[in-house]
């Protein structure tokens, strides 16, 4: 494996032309951020940079990227993706991209080098952190740059409520802040405003909550038939893995959500002293990090339920 630190990183960019940059399947505010700082970036510092399209796109995330992607017209020279882990997390129209990734900027330990020069700080709670400390090699943080790469760290340590979040976290905000964007706006519309019908399917995941192990680990099921009943889009799904955490005792929140084709979507939050979350979704063909991490598993919910469950034992107790 070829890992780089990010003043090589740096130096990677700076030395090439013409890029595409890629983000992974159900994009967070983390791949999409990162995406949008780092092509501001390169752009500003005179190069043709664009963020190849990405079709899972929500409305609440689009802002961010306008103007900035391009579908597969474009011949890239130098191809870098933000915040993937493996292969699987490749969108459709980025695997014929799979083989030819020059630089991967990632954070997560679940990492598999599929790219020939990887940046990879799995301390970080963000990937975002990493782009930044590459960024201001080159250029300087724009407001525009300052707000993508804020929304990309923030909202990954869920506006620093989550246990990833630490002193290092909080100082890359406070930096990115300092590029002169008006923060107010973007926490609000991340963390403090909910659409009626969100409000409404966590009424039917609590009503429908398995709790387990004393109160300890909460299972919440959201069925197709669940967002159907609501007329729920993905931007009324946004992160609603992070709601069974906010129940007092809960220690494990795993959320299971069944997907169009048959599979069901496994996001797991834990206290890491507790349990390791990467850890429990490795058995499932999944991973991220010791306190979130997830797995797409082919099958029915009550059938996805009891590999989760035994994937939980078979961590916990070998």
């Amino acid at each position: 494996m070829n890992t780089i630190t990010t003043v090589q990183a740096a130096e990677f960019l700076q030395a090439h032309e013409n890029y595409l940059i890629l983000t992974h399947v159900r994009p967070d505010g983390d791949t999409i951020g990162c995406a949008a700082g780092l092509c501001r970036a390169l752009r500003q510092a005179g190069k043709t940079a664009y963020i190849l399209e990405n079709p899972e796109v929500t409305e609440l995330f689009m802002g961010y990227i306008n103007g900035l992607t391009i579908g597969a017209d474009y011949t890239p020279e130098t191809v870098v993706s933000v915040d993937i882990a493996a292969r699987s997390l490749f969108p459709e129209n980025a695997r014929p991209y799979l083989e030819r990734v020059d630089l991967a900027i990632d954070h997560h330990p679940s990492q598999e080098f599929f790219a020939q020069k990887v940046c990879l700080d799995d301390k970080k709670a963000a990937c975002g952190q990493i782009v930044y400390q590459i960024v201001k090699q080159f250029t300087n943080i724009s407001p525009q740059i300052g707000e993508a790469l804020y929304v990309a760290v923030s909202t990954d340590c869920g506006c620093f409520q989550y246990s990833n979040t630490d002193a290092e976290a909080h100082r890359t905000a406070a930096d990115l802040m300092d590029s002169g964007f008006d923060p107010y706006p973007v926490n609000r519309k991340f963390f403090r405003t909910k659409t009626f019908k969100r409000l409404k399917l966590e009424g039917m995941l609590s009503a429908g909550m398995e709790l387990r192990d004393s109160g300890e680990t909460a299972l919440v099921f959201l069925t197709r038939a669940m967002i159907d009943q609501v007329g729920a889009d993905e931007r009324d799904m946004d992160d609603i893995s992070s709601f069974v955490g906010q129940i007092e005792g809960v220690k494990s929140g795993v959320t299971l959500k069944e997907t169009a084709d048959g599979h069901v979507k496994i996001s797991l939050r834990t206290d890491p002293g507790d349990l390791n979350a990467s850890a429990v979704c490795a058995l499932l063909g999944g991973g991220g990090h010791a306190a979130a991490a997830g797995a797409m598993v082919e099958g029915t919910m009550e059938v996805v339920r009891q590999r989760v469950l035994d994937a939980i034992e078979q961590v916990r107790h070998g």
